[in-house]
């Protein structure tokens, strides 16, 4: 898992992130302001932030790929998890700026203090070109995700996806005002920012979780036991305890064996757990066998 590989696949799901927002915020910003469109202008903002996001990601990966010291025995991966945190409170701060924005919005419009706009196709065409962007990169980089286990590509995807949601808002809102409902932009905008806002609660609820050291779920542990029955003198998995450490885990496992065995074969029995799990299971970092008479 910890592979030059696994690095090169992540800096690339990154590096794909922060060049098309670049250039998507460029574009955005720009025709936004010429084209006189605050949808497409709000978009373009929301590009910009998510550029500076990526250049935070970039500087934690660095401080993730540093090898394993004295001090941190299983590597720096943590980073990962603290870098998705960052995503996900970005991802929140640009959700609330955008209902922000709808909602004062839409009492102008509403009350006639402010007149919806008109966008030309040109705006048109950009925000449905940053739609099919986004969508082309949210599979791609969710692939990745699933290939490297790196927290951090699964947070950028779900905000890859949230810009799928912004830019259709916008540009049903665009569409919809030049069809005489000018009302609809920024009540799509507000709808959109709920989403958005939910998304970041999600990914840092998740990787909060990962961060904290919460115990995996039911099926690693039901793997876990599986394999140790299939070990010859392995009687009982008493007790099974769990460590996850950024994208590893370290298993603290507590084994039944034959109380008339030697204690030189108890300890046969516990080496040859301890070589089955590490081969069976890639992401497994360290594992700790007590074992003692069965029942005892």
């Amino acid at each position: 898992m910890d592979s030059p590989l696994r690095q090169r696949r992540s800096a690339l799901a990154i590096n794909l992130g922060l060049t098309s927002n670049i250039i998507l915020a460029l574009v955005k910003t720009v025709f936004g302001i010429l084209g006189q469109s605050s949808a497409l202008l709000a978009d373009g903002i929301n590009s910009v932030s998510d550029v500076v996001y990526n250049l935070v990601v970039k500087i934690f990966m660095k401080f993730a790929d540093k090898p394993p010291d004295e001090g941190h025995r299983y590597g720096h991966r943590q980073y990962e998890h603290i870098a998705a945190i960052v995503v996900g409170a970005f991802i929140i701060t640009t959700g609330l700026t955008i209902f922000g924005s709808s909602v004062n919005r839409t009492f102008l419009i509403a009350t006639g203090r402010e007149a919806g706009e008109r966008g030309s196709l040109l705006i048109l065409g950009i925000a449905v070109g940053t739609i099919i962007i986004k969508i082309i990169l949210t599979i791609f980089t969710r692939h990745l995700w699933k290939l490297t286990e790196n927290p951090i590509l699964l947070a950028i995807s779900y905000d890859h996806r949230n810009d799928i949601f912004a830019s259709t808002g916008a540009a049903g809102g665009i569409l919809l005002s030049n069809l005489g409902f000018p009302l609809f932009d920024p009540i799509a905008g507000t709808v959109v920012s709920v989403v958005i806002v939910l998304t970041g609660l999600q990914i840092i609820r998740e990787t909060a979780g990962n961060l904290i050291g919460t115990q995996p779920g039911r099926e690693l542990k039901e793997r876990i036991r599986e394999t140790a029955t299939r070990v010859p003198g392995a009687e009982a998995v008493e007790d099974l305890v769990i460590h996850r450490i950024g994208p590893y885990i370290v298993v603290n496992l507590e084994l039944g064996v034959d109380g008339n065995i030697t204690v030189s074969e108890g300890n046969n029995i516990a080496h040859d757990l301890e070589k089955k799990l590490l081969e069976e299971f890639e992401a497994l970092r360290g594992v700790w066998i007590h074992y003692h008479p069965k029942n005892h």
